[in-house]
């Protein structure tokens, strides 16, 4: 028998459960798979805006690897830290372990004011409309007239379209009370999605990007001119001798292009009221605007708290990055939220490259002072860093698994324990099990019935373990 533990039930994780369980090569596999939540699937529970109804139902999809015989859920347990098993310990346990812990920090922008009052990560907003438990009941300030969202990925279009979309819409949607409650009572009326770059390099897809102009209430303003500063855009025919542009960029592209040349007038209404006449007309709820080759420097302070965001003006240099102009622009917000990456976070007790985010690796082989140590792998964005989507982590894992199969005769002949989940009560720990996660489930469900919702996320630890220990329900 194979005894490996999985470290994180997110996608990653469950993928390299799922590859190993459809392997051929050991004839008896066993995955315990670790999180130090109580639930399941990390970022698809966590991550994924609760109006994105079809990618959160990729639950399905991993609930039917963490269901199977050979698997055991074992969360509410922690890997690294004071309070948690270190690598060396869970090493004692397992013949393999792999880890597949993601990148939970946000990139800095690094710039004066970034710490002020009312700026905040938008890792850090995804968690708290999400219901992440270790954020907890975090109003934000959503008293601000205006939010600035610096990033043009698809994090930046999630939060922004939370902060445009009307309360009632997310009503049938698993949002926490809290969340809820301070959405209807936003404020918000102007969202600002601000880069650095131009429209071409924009990393956001473009159902996301179509999913900002069909929302109720709401107006996209975009400027025609910003537009035109990307050789790209100017050109949709192609550059003259530059390769084609990938198809999403493309499609972008035509999305922008139609929103300029059929609401041009909006521009007129960046200092004012939406244009009356135009979609959502002068009654729009909200704005969003669409800004490119801006590049936040400051943000600004007034009684203590953001209140702006400086931004240099850039423009193309010729050889696929930008270069400031000279010019500066301030853009009103009490509400700043950056979307400008993940970052790895170390795990300690197993080696880590702070420049890369990472832990390094041979073909998913966790090298320790440059050689692979032996039953310890990484999957996932803590091995290659934060690229791709939910559906990359499939050849990553696959990638990971070969290499620890390959390594299975010799990693079979180290001793693991018998009864692993003993050990871990043995050392204090309180596992919440699979009949647990159903515990929570059914918890959530009656909560959301008492408010004549579907069923809506407990957000706290406290209420969690609660409904995770009553397993009688």
């Amino acid at each position: 028998m194979l005894s490996v533990a999985v470290v994180g039930s997110g996608p990653s994780g469950v993928y390299t459960t799922q590859a190993l369980l459809q392997q051929s090569l050991v004839a008896d596999v066993r995955v315990h798979v670790l999180d130090r939540l109580p639930t399941p699937y990390g970022l698809v529970r966590y991550g994924v805006a609760p109006d994105h109804e079809k990618i959160k139902s990729l639950q399905n999809g991993l609930r039917a690897v963490l269901e199977d015989e050979r698997v055991t859920f074992v969360g509410n347990v922690g890997v690294g830290g004071v309070q948690g098993v270190s690598p060396a310990r869970l090493a004692e346990l397992y013949h393999a372990v792999v880890y597949c812990v993601g990148a939970s920090a946000d990139r800095p922008l690094a710039v004066p004011g970034e710490s002020l009052p009312g700026s905040y990560s938008a890792t850090r907003f995804v968690s708290w409309y999400s219901a992440h438990p270790d954020i907890g009941a975090d109003p934000f300030a959503l008293d601000a007239r205006s939010a600035v969202v610096i990033g043009v990925g698809n994090v930046a279009v999630d939060v922004t379209r939370i902060l445009a979309r009307g309360a009632d819409e997310l009503r049938t949607t698993d949002v926490p009370r809290a969340a809820l409650s301070a959405l209807e009572a936003s404020r918000v009326r102007d969202v600002h999605i601000v880069g650095r770059r131009g429209p071409s390099q924009a990393r956001f897809t473009t159902k996301e990007l179509r999913e900002l102009g069909a929302l109720p209430g709401a107006r996209v303003v975009v400027d025609p001119a910003e537009l035109a500063l990307d050789p790209a855009y100017a050109a949709p025919d192609g550059l003259p001798g530059a390769p084609p542009l990938p198809a999403v960029v493309r499609r972008n592209l035509a999305v922008l292009r139609g929103w300029s040349a059929g609401r041009a007038e909006a521009v007129a209404g960046a200092a004012g009221d939406v244009p009356s006449g135009a979609p959502g007309g002068s009654q729009a709820a909200r704005r969003i605007r669409l800004r490119f080759f801006l590049r936040p420097v400051e943000l600004l302070e007034h009684a203590g708290r953001v209140a702006g965001v400086r931004f240099a003006r850039t423009a193309p240099d010729g050889a696929g990055g930008v270069r400031d102009t000279g010019a500066y622009e301030d853009v009103e917000a009490q509400l700043v939220l950056r979307a400008v990456g993940y970052r790895g976070v170390e795990l300690p007790g197993l080696p880590f490259d702070p420049a890369r985010g990472t832990v390094p690796h041979a073909v998913g082989r966790v090298l320790r002072d440059g050689v692979p140590s032996p039953g310890e792998y990484v999957a996932g964005w803590i091995k290659r860093g934060p690229t791709g989507v939910i559906g990359s982590n499939r050849s990553c894992a696959k990638e990971t698994v070969t290499s620890l199969l390959e390594d299975a005769a010799a990693l079979t002949r180290r001793t693991a324990a018998d009864d692993p989940l003993a050990v871990l009560r043995a050392w204090g720990l309180r596992p919440v099990e699979w009949a647990g996660w159903l515990s929570i489930e059914r918890a959530e469900a009656e909560l959301g019935r008492s408010l004549g919702r579907g069923p809506v996320k407990i957000p706290d630890w406290p209420g969690l373990l609660a409904a995770a220990r009553d397993t009688d329900r």
